[in-house]
């Protein structure tokens, strides 16, 4: 140990500036050591007994200065010589550096500084060394990072300011980089800041002459008489000069703050172009493309591009240094260049994707449309052949195609193949030769339709004339369906009659009446697929409607399927019947149920969908208005798209036999549509389906005094049809009554039973096979006709027809229709004014004499 009082760091801190010298000496051990050695060799000779107190007065000895020097450790009096702060190479470091250094203490006073730091901050003897804080005081200029720097050291920071100080007298300033960071890491050094202090005026001064050298090559750039820009990857423009921005008419402060593109002043397709330079990593190309620059006003000029762009070793491009030349100027002054000018915009922006290949089907020239082509279906633009384009089934199409031009042969007839990628896209492509005289390299000119569209709106056009064709056919089945079980039905009704519940057959008659009811329900849903239903169309809010249906939903699609009902704000509201809207919404959930098997989630989504919104949509086929979606989206498995299309045609499904009639889709197709509505599917096999319904809004008119519910009359072709559903859920007391009626059907078995269910009431009727013979009947009974009940479909005069007549001769004629068709097939071709109540096929006897009733009781 050595004692170093002058370096105590707990005491008045001095400014050093030099190395401290080395303390202890080992000869001066060595010395210790050999006397004592010889202090023991001596006693030894003297005996023990005299020996003894010689031995105990040494050992008093070292003991006192044992003890001496443990207190003057403890009292910080002495202390351990550390070897690497005598270290000379250490010392020399930082005595000797460029940078000025200092340490101060918790009190902020300077313990050690080295001679730059004298010579930057002005003192000149260690006794006039100051902190940073008070070297700077009063100037304005360095005040502020001076605060930072020393909240920066009480913190235990590490914090870096620049400064300039001007100069006394006018003289030039110089700049100064000040750092502050902690002593060390531990606790008691971290109190301790170290201060360094640089001179960075020389480095200041020659970013200065470099920062002007670069404003004067940037004027000279901008004023150049040509055009510059660069373009990043993404297709930013990372710089535009002024020639080019004055040319375009644009803002350059706009243009540099990175809000433009390539494509917003590249007119067409010719940002394709500069995209489409195949990738060679390590090398740098230039391309020259002629193409229109888009002016901020919409106008173009024609220029020549000289394009530079350089790889990476991995292939990927950097930002672009393209070189611009106006051709505006060449139409007046240089006819041949004007007439390449003007081939060079037909070329470019033709709308057919035009391309030069050889006999292997390389390209050698292509328009901006093609490299667009190769860029949309995902290609590598390193592949040059035009083979790559189409897809693999097809492609032996276009080779022999190819093929033919390169042996010369004319008029080869257009062919129509698939497109590569990963969408569904078509193109017609038209080859034509080239003479082998003009270009050896060049085989043949490939133009290129795409037909996409097209194909679509045929396969469109198809499936909506299919799905009108599979609608007629499926009405008029229904129509005679309506015949044969309305006799089914009202024979049924008389057995009943005829029959107690406890008669043996009573069981089996009612197992006829439900059969029947359920086939009434399977022509029912073909009438709503042929949109030739009735509906009763009221002012409805959908979040109402689907909250009431909520409980029912839940029962039909069981516990392990969640649902949840999403309802839009401020929903508009729609017209559509009740009972087929709640059928839409019925279907589409048991068919969500099915699709999930092992449970999933079930969801409804109400929205408004603005005018604006529908016209954004890619649906097909709907105008742009104001309309209420719905959507029925779940999780389950799926629609392959190899059957997507088919889904809503009649007694189409999926599920096994005796799973489903195969009209559940169909029906909702029939229903929405003939809403006015539309409906479409999005679905991934995997990823579940969604369907959108679209209902248009309606929009409030006039109040007008309504008839009463029980029956729906029609003025003007508005229907009005006594409700089936009403009639059985109130039944009258008293069905019977009196009056002549005339009941027209050309169905003899059907109007026997009609005519016996009206005489059993107590009716009296007159029977007639057709219009024609019903005229007749008129005649004879004199007016006597109270009521007369039509089928509309006859031969030889139909029901409109009959009105017609009748009312001619009486106008106060009572008319009920009856049809498997809904009343808006005929009402369309009555005059104006016609009254008529309407009873739908199948109907029971109890309808039919309730209707019937109901009529007679009206006043005339």
């Amino acid at each position: 140990m050595t004692a170093e009082t002058d370096h105590d760091l707990t005491r008045e801190p001095v400014a050093t500036h030099e190395p401290s010298p080395r303390s202890g000496s080992i000869a001066l051990v060595l010395l210790v050591a050999a006397g004592l050695i010889a202090v023991a060799i001596g006693l030894m000779t003297l005996g023990r007994a005299q020996a003894q107190p010689y031995i105990l007065g040494i050992l008093a000895v070292l003991a006192m200065v044992g003890l001496f020097n443990l207190f003057a450790f403890a009292a910080g009096i002495i202390r351990f010589a550390d070897r690497n702060l005598d270290d000379p190479i250490i010392g020399r470091i930082s005595d000797h550096s460029f940078d000025g250094l200092a340490v101060t203490d918790p009190r902020g006073h300077v313990v050690y500084s080295n001679a730059a730091y004298l010579t930057l901050t002005g003192a000149t003897g260690p006794q006039e060394v100051r902190p940073v804080e008070r070297v700077f005081i009063g100037n304005p200029d360095v005040s502020e990072a001076v605060f930072r720097l020393l909240k920066a050291a009480r913190e235990g920071k590490r914090q870096q300011e620049e400064v300039r100080i001007s100069g006394q007298d006018g003289s030039q300033g110089r700049w100064l980089r000040m750092r502050v960071r902690p002593l060390g890491s531990g606790k008691r050094e971290a109190k301790y800041a170290v201060w360094s202090i640089a001179d960075i005026t020389r480095d200041r001064e020659r970013q200065e002459d470099v920062f002007q050298e670069l404003q004067h090559a940037i004027e000279y750039l901008d004023h150049a008489p040509c055009g510059f820009f660069s373009v990043n990857p993404a297709g930013e423009l990372a710089y535009v000069n002024a020639t080019l921005a004055n040319w375009l008419d644009y803002d350059l402060a706009e243009i540099g703050s990175g809000g433009l593109k390539l494509a917003d002043i590249v007119s067409g397709d010719g940002a394709s172009l500069l995209s489409s330079i195949v990738a060679v990593p390590g090398e740098v190309k230039t391309e020259v493309f002629d193409i229109d620059l888009r002016m901020r006003t919409g106008k173009t000029m024609p220029v020549r591009l000289y394009h530079k762009l350089a790889f990476g070793a991995d292939g990927a491009p950097g930002p672009s240094r393209t070189l611009v030349i106006s051709r505006a100027r060449d139409e007046r002054s240089d006819p041949d260049r004007a007439a390449e000018v003007r081939f060079m915009r037909f070329f470019d922006h033709t709308p057919m994707t035009i391309a030069t290949v050889d006999r292997g089907g390389n390209v050698v020239r292509a328009n901006a449309r093609y490299a667009k082509l190769v860029q949309g279906l995902g290609l590598d633009s390193a592949s040059k052949s035009i083979f790559r384009a189409v897809n693999a089934r097809d492609r032996h199409l276009l080779i022999a195609a190819i093929n033919q031009a390169a042996e010369g042969q004319a008029d080869i007839a257009p062919v129509e193949v698939a497109l590569e990628g990963t969408k569904d896209r078509w193109g017609q492509f038209f080859v034509t030769p080239v003479d082998a005289a003009e270009n050896d390299a060049e085989a043949a000119i490939v133009h290129m339709l795409e037909t996409t569209e097209r194909r679509a709106l045929e396969n469109q056009i198809n499936q909506s004339q299919k799905m009108e064709t599979v609608g007629q056919l499926a009405g008029g089945i229904a129509h005679d369906f309506n015949n044969v079980l309305s006799a089914i039905m009202m024979a049924n009704d008389f057995l009943l009659n005829a029959h107690k519940p406890t008669d043996p057959s009573f069981q089996d008659i009612m197992q006829i009446k439900q059969n029947a009811t359920r086939a009434a329900t399977l022509v029912r849903q073909l009438l709503a697929f042929s949109r030739r239903q009735t509906l009763r169309p009221q002012v409805l809010d959908l979040g109402d409607a689907l909250s009431d249906l909520a409980m029912l939903l839940r029962r039909l699609i069981g516990e392990k399927v969640k649902h949840e009902t999403i309802h839009g704000r401020d929903l508009w509201p729609v017209k559509v019947d009740v009972s087929q809207f709640e059928q839409v919404i019925v279907n589409l959930a048991v068919n969500a149920r099915d699709a999930m098997p092992d449970g999933g989630k079930l969801i409804i989504r109400t929205a408004n969908v603005t005018a604006e919104e529908a016209a954004k949509l890619a649906y097909k086929g709907m105008p742009a208005a104001e309309y209420v979606r719905i959507e029925v989206a779940d999780t389950g498995t799926g629609i392959p798209a190899d059957i997507r299309d088919k889904i809503f045609e009649p007694f189409f499904s999926t599920k096994e036999v005796g799973k489903g009639t195969g009209l559940g889709l169909s029906t909702v197709y029939g229903i929405v549509k003939q809403t006015g509505g539309f409906i479409y599917v999005d679905s991934e096999p995997g990823q579940g389906t969604s369907f959108h319904i679209f209902l248009p809004r309606h929009h409030a008119e006039p109040e007008v005094q309504e008839q009463p519910a029980a029956v729906v009359s029609a003025t003007n072709g508005a229907a009005k049809e006594t409700a089936p559903a009403a009639a059985e859920a109130k039944p009258r007391t008293d069905l019977t009554g009196q009056g002549t009626i005339l009941l027209v059907e050309d169905e003899e078995g059907l109007r026997a039973l009609n005519a016996r269910g009206l005489r059993s009431r107590g009716y009296t009727v007159v029977e007639a096979e057709n219009g024609v013979e019903a005229m007749d009947v008129l005649e004879e009974q004199s007016g006597a006709i109270d009521l007369v009940v039509s089928d509309v479909v006859m031969p030889e005069m139909d029901g409109p027809t009959l009105l017609k007549a009748m009312r001619e001769k009486n106008p106060d004629i009572k008319f009920i229709f009856v049809s498997g068709y809904a009343e808006d097939a005929f009402e369309k071709s009555l005059p104006e004014g016609q009254q008529f109540d309407f009873l739908p096929k199948p109907f029971t006897l109890s309808q039919l004499v309730a209707a019937v009733k109901e009529t007679m009781a009206k006043a005339g």
